[in-house]
């Protein structure tokens, strides 16, 4: 919305900084900072009086969840969701359709989290509805992203890149609004599973997503893109501004999940945050790169895939607990060492991915 300021640069020339995404981008992270601290306090304490005994703990979980996380409150991702809206609403361009392609699949899988967190409070089960209706629900979200990225977006959204290679494209047609609902869907769903301890699930998505923010802002800039032989996506640099919003809203949530967490981010956060992880690398075609920046999310997910086949084909478990990240709970690791390792692997794995767009 502050956009607009930019068109009175010839009577006031500072105010021409608006028009860059690189300062949007810091005041949109401030800005989503800033109103998580404000707000997040009122924010818990709501939640705490509506969820009373707060979020369900499983009794087959590792020892001591039971003792340390029983009672605290859920569906944290509200404050990281309301300061990544109203920090994009107030600096990002809003004419832009990548943006609010972001705000659909934020706000839609948010609905489907909040509703799935709502359901295991009030029943105090760790199940929420239907896993089939959620999934559809979440790919109708999904495909209608993809297909105003087809449509409204820009010409090549349709292609598929491989990554370290210059200059080839796979041209999928519509299946493109097939393969990427899978790719989002799929980036959701597996940062959802991520989301067992505290603050674990919040750093790497950050890291994640500032690493896909820094992508897009390159892949959106003609002569950026030309240099790392990367396929030029114009409009899709202000999702720049968004990824900006989501680390100052995490940021935020951290100080109230760090632990012992004062709450939890739930489905309502993870699945939103996923969702839009995926939809940014689909948007700036590097799918392929996400498995590498996202590779801990993937990890997590395939733990949960090995552990339920292995189960129902053999009778046997392969880990002890899934996801992984419970697995070395009951191994004997202490929380804080899983989560600062695991975010040590995030970082590492964001790294490897970024340099993939020098070597071509």
């Amino acid at each position: 919305m502050l956009t607009f300021l930019a068109d009175f640069s010839n009577v006031i020339s500072p105010l021409n900084i608006f028009r860059y995404i690189t300062f949007r981008t810091g005041g949109a992270t401030a800005t989503a900072l800033l109103f998580v601290f404000l707000f997040g306090p009122t924010i818990i304490s709501a939640l705490r009086v509506k969820q009373g005994k707060g979020q369900p703990i499983r009794s087959d979980g590792p020892e001591g969840h039971l003792l340390t996380k029983v009672g605290t409150p859920t569906m944290g991702g509200l404050m990281i969701l309301s300061g990544i809206l109203v920090s994009t609403l107030l600096w990002g361009n809003l004419t832009n359709v990548y943006v609010w392609i972001l705000i659909l699949v934020l706000l839609g899988f948010g609905a489907i989290g909040l509703y799935d967190d709502y359901l295991k409070v009030t029943r105090q089960s760790h199940h929420g509805f239907s896993g089939k209706m959620r999934l559809l629900l979440e790919t109708l979200f999904a495909a209608a992203a993809c297909a105003a990225m087809l449509y409204l977006g820009s010409p090549k959204s349709s292609g598929l890149a491989i990554p370290m290679v210059s200059g080839f494209v796979l041209d999928m047609g519509k299946f493109f609004i097939i393969f990427g609902a899978f790719v989002i869907v799929a980036a959701g769903n597996a940062v959802n599973l991520t989301d067992g301890l505290d603050g674990l699930a919040i750093v790497p998505v950050m890291i994640a997503v500032s690493a896909f923010g820094v992508i897009a802002w390159l892949a959106g800039n003609a002569i950026f893109s030309s240099y790392l032989g990367i396929n030029f996506m114009p409009g899709t640099g202000e999702m720049m501004v968004v990824c900006g919003a989501m680390v100052g809203a995490g940021l935020g949530f951290l100080w109230f999940n760090a632990p012992p967490a004062q709450i939890f981010m739930g489905d309502t956060g993870s699945l939103a945050l996923g969702g839009m992880l995926g939809t940014v690398a689909v948007a700036v075609k590097h799918e392929i790169v996400l498995v590498i920046v996202g590779g801990l999310f993937v990890m997590e997910a395939l733990s949960v895939i090995v552990q339920v086949a292995s189960y129902k084909l053999t009778g046997k478990r392969i880990f002890r607990m899934a996801p992984f990240h419970h697995h070395l709970e009951k191994m004997g690791w202490q929380e804080p060492q899983i989560v600062i390792r695991l975010w040590i692997i995030a970082f590492v794995l964001a790294m490897v991915g970024l340099a993939t767009l020098k070597v071509r």
